[in-house]
């Protein structure tokens, strides 16, 4: 499995929606082997993307509760990360 996606369960607070979709998109461009998305098949990803979210968010909240949290912390929580994200915004 790839590398990149962090365990979402037992975070405190819980998951957002955002951390969410940010695993389910990697894990849709490793399966799919695409980094960069071409135009025509942005809507099949995109559909992918949007059912590995549900189906992902569907899981947590079915799951029962950890002991203990996750042993390394979601990269969208993370000072740096989301400098570089807010960088990038700001950039376009």
């Amino acid at each position: 499995m790839c590398r990149n996606i962090t365990e979402l369960r037992g975070l405190e607070p819980p998951a957002s929606t955002e951390e969410i979709e940010a695993a389910a998109r990697q894990y849709v461009r490793k399966v799919s082997g695409l980094s960069k998305v071409p135009a025509t098949v942005h809507d099949a990803f995109e559909a992918a993307v949007r059912d590995v979210t549900a189906t992902t968010t569907q899981l947590l909240d079915q799951l029962p509760a950890r002991r203990q949290p996750p042993p390394t912390v979601p990269p969208l929580r993370r000072p740096e990360v989301r400098a570089r994200i807010a960088e990038r915004a700001a950039r376009f």
